[in-house]
């Protein structure tokens, strides 16, 4: 198989019909782009997901005077109460499951309130003893948190026990429907790439049915006719794969890396160069394994010569 001469008929066909090509490029490039940043997506939300998962604490909240859900009655948790809730933390029971407890009274609350709302309609107005003592529990494992609920909702002084991953589970709703809208968008992009590239290699084919038939005539067989059309889809959309692999670098070294993470809090979780340069080869594979399947199959089924 002369090499030159499939080469010459790859540029011969797309040079003829460039406005399909360039119409492959762009639907390949745009749903490739939605296809990595999906990936992307969901990368981040298991990394987040890992970030958060291992700080987040259930937090058990004592009675004020001031409170009166859970086992509260307009009454101050006392000393007993609490040392009771210390023991059954320590207890042989709860002990396995929890990592690390941290205790915080009233005007340590009161100073977590203050960095976390200053300068809002709340800053001034809270006191201090108005703020519940609470103990901040670090868990083994946090999938485990409904062990330490049911154990410490019913003691005396006990106002509530809160899993904080409760405040997190929305968000993740949220990305993981951004990120499944995302995979819709790109499916249906990508069967539009296919069918571009279809029909491309069709009307390919169709402007050169009289060269074809020579070429049949001559004694060429059915792989050197049909290479040259599958990699005229190959390589448009080869062109847009490289495109949507450099937008999606260039989305996680300038928007992840650079604005996000000189904007969100330090220490936040965010993937880096190293997750980025994964999804390469993953769209430039996808790009080129559909066009060159699309362009097999228009090309089998519909070229008459």
């Amino acid at each position: 198989m002369r090499l030159g001469l499939i080469l010459g008929e790859v540029g011969s066909g797309l040079r003829r019909n460039l406005s399909m090509v360039v119409s492959v490029v762009l639907v390949t490039f745009i749903s490739l782009t939605f296809v990595g940043a999906s990936i992307l997506l969901q990368m981040q939300i298991g990394q987040m997901k890992g970030y958060w998962n291992d700080r987040a604490q259930v937090i058990v909240y004592l009675c004020t005077d001031i409170d009166t859900t859970g086992n509260c009655t307009l009454t101050e948790a006392t000393d007993d109460q609490i040392d009771a809730v210390k023991q059954q933390l320590d207890s042989a029971t709860l002990a396995p499951y929890i990592n690390a407890v941290q205790f915080e009274n009233h005007e340590e609350a009161y100073a977590n309130f203050q960095e976390q709302f200053a300068d809002t309609a709340f800053d001034g107005i809270i006191k201090p003893e108005s703020l519940p003592e609470n103990f901040r529990v670090n868990l083994v494992d946090p999938e485990q948190a409904d062990v330490l609920i049911e154990s410490l909702s019913g003691l005396a002084g006990v106002e509530s026990v809160e899993d904080q991953r409760a405040y997190l589970n929305p968000i993740f709703a949220i990305l993981n429907a951004a990120s499944f809208t995302a995979i819709g968008v790109a499916a249906l992009m990508l069967v539009a790439a296919v069918l571009l590239i279809a029909t491309t290699i069709r009307l390919s084919a169709f402007s050169r049915r009289r060269e074809l038939g020579i070429m049949r005539l001559v004694g060429a067989s059915n792989r050197f006719i049909q290479t040259p059309f599958i990699l005229e889809g190959v390589f448009s959309a080869l062109i847009g794969s490289v495109l949507a692999a450099g937008t999606i670098v260039a989305i996680v070294h300038f928007f992840v890396r650079g604005y996000l993470g000189s904007t969100l809090p330090l220490g936040t979780s965010l993937l880096g160069m190293q997750e980025a340069l994964l999804v390469v080869p993953v769209l430039i594979g996808v790009g080129a394994g559909l066009a060159a399947l699309s362009a097999g199959v228009a090309i089998s089924r519909y070229l008459k010569v």
